[in-house]
């Protein structure tokens, strides 16, 4: 049986929060500030911060989980792994040095044709909390739907922007002239790029 028979794929499931297990409350608070990520108003004895441009949050307090500090892994996406990173270190926080998938594995630095969601880095929060920046610049089709497609921030939206401005440098010069309507041609480029579907040339 389907989801699409049970009713499952037809209303919005999103994930809101991930609960970190952490031994100090308030010196995680302190680093989660210093990283920038922006503290929720919550109720009495939680503590909640979303990253920039995330629609999910991290929440966490005393004894409102039985995991052991520091056990939790989860990936932040970001358009640009190395302006990320000099932000973090920049913030005092230990990051490791960006690497990238290769069909055996990995390897140092960033991924030689800077393919999606191929370089990464990681670092940690006090109590060991695992976070691993992906870059991603273009989904996979089927990862996003094309018709409520947006972008959460005004970094996230500049960057498109860049993108789709060299993107349609390349597209005049295959042309060899102008392109009026290139304010079209950009919002159809960004759309695809985000929804993972076929890119216009």
């Amino acid at each position: 049986m389907s989801t699409t028979d049970t009713g499952l794929g037809s209303f919005d499931m999103k994930i809101e929060v991930i609960v970190l297990p952490v031994s100090d409350v308030e010196r995680a608070t302190e680093f989660y500030r210093r990283i920038g990520w922006r503290q929720d108003v919550t109720p009495p004895g939680v503590e909640q911060f979303t990253p920039p441009g995330s629609p999910g949050s991290v929440h966490f307090g005393e004894n409102i989980t039985s995991a052991a500090p520091g056990s939790a892994r989860a990936y932040v996406i970001v358009s640009d792994i190395e302006a990320a990173r000099r932000a973090l270190v920049a913030a005092g926080v230990d990051v490791g040095e960006i690497f990238h998938r290769t069909p055996d594995g990995q390897a140092d630095g960033l991924d030689p044709e800077r393919h999606t969601y191929n370089s990464l880095a990681t670092f940690s929060d006090p109590d060991g909390n695992t976070w691993v920046m992906q870059e991603v610049t273009t989904r996979l089709p089927g990862r996003v739907d094309p018709a409520p497609a947006s972008y959460t921030s005004v970094g996230e939206l500049a960057e498109a922007l860049r993108r789709a401005e060299t993107a349609h440098g390349e597209h005049e010069k295959r042309t060899g002239e102008p392109d009026a309507d290139w304010p079209s041609w950009y919002a159809a480029y960004m759309i695809a790029e985000q929804a993972g579907t076929e890119l216009p040339t």
